[in-house]
């Protein structure tokens, strides 16, 4: 099974449709698939539930997908950085299923795993867990939380051999391997592509298994969401 594809559009354009569920690895700017998300908002696909740890900034990112209204709904657990996010939901244009944040990792690592809910004892008491069964265990309450599954996972990877097995680049690594696992097709951008045999399998932070298609973006951005330097360094 050849899972290397040329170019983003190509991995993308059979497979990403109306009204789909897109999970998306990274968190802010760091470890996001760059081409990938480019490629869906070329495709022109609409009424999209993106699930992100956030939806990147203005102009970068999912933030792309906000500004030409792909993007219907967001399940995310932090969105500070997008004024275009805060505009929509605001005025009712955007749905937001907030999901704290080791909620939202957990629900898509249950996914991958095949287990449909979980209980947990974050948001109990709150606006997290109205509606939710609360269920008590060894004397404390927890909320059953439903876990999620995509129909298209985009991933960003350092690198990857041509079975898809990746090694993630350090804090790149934060949401992706949950996301990956969480796909029905899981499409993964990396910067460098080896031969079946040349990862150390020790090394390896996701396998192959859970990898559909893959591309090469040996160039990405990697734009810094938020830059701070000292007096003297300026």
């Amino acid at each position: 099974m050849n899972k290397v594809y040329p170019d983003a559009s190509s991995a993308l354009s059979d497979i990403v449709k109306d009204g789909q569920t897109i999970a998306v690895g990274g968190f802010g700017l760091c470890g996001i698939p760059e081409a990938l998300i480019a490629a869906l908002r070329d495709s022109g696909v609409q009424n999209l539930t993106a699930i992100s740890n956030n939806a990147g900034v203005d102009g970068f990112g999912l933030g792309q997908l906000l500004t030409t209204r792909q993007i219907k709904k967001m399940i995310a657990s932090y969105v500070g950085e997008n004024k275009e996010f805060e505009r929509q939901y605001l005025a009712g244009e955007l749905e937001l299923e907030f999901t704290p944040q080791g909620t939202l990792a957990e629900k898509l690592r249950a996914g991958g795993a095949g287990i449909p809910a979980f209980f947990t004892k974050t948001g109990v008491g709150t606006l997290v867990a109205e509606g939710k069964e609360i269920r008590e265990f060894d004397g404390a309450k927890y909320v059953m939380e439903r876990s999620l599954v995509a129909d298209v996972s985009l991933v960003k990877a350092h690198k990857a051999d041509k079975a898809g097995n990746l090694v993630f680049n350090k804090t790149a690594r934060n949401f992706n391997p949950n996301v990956a696992m969480a796909g029905k097709i899981t499409v993964v951008e990396v910067e460098e592509l080896v031969e079946v045999g040349e990862l150390d399998p020790d090394q390896i932070h996701t396998a192959g298994i859970f990898v559909h298609r893959i591309v090469v973006n040996a160039t990405p951005e990697k734009r810094i969401e938020q830059r701070t330097v000292s007096a003297a360094a300026k």
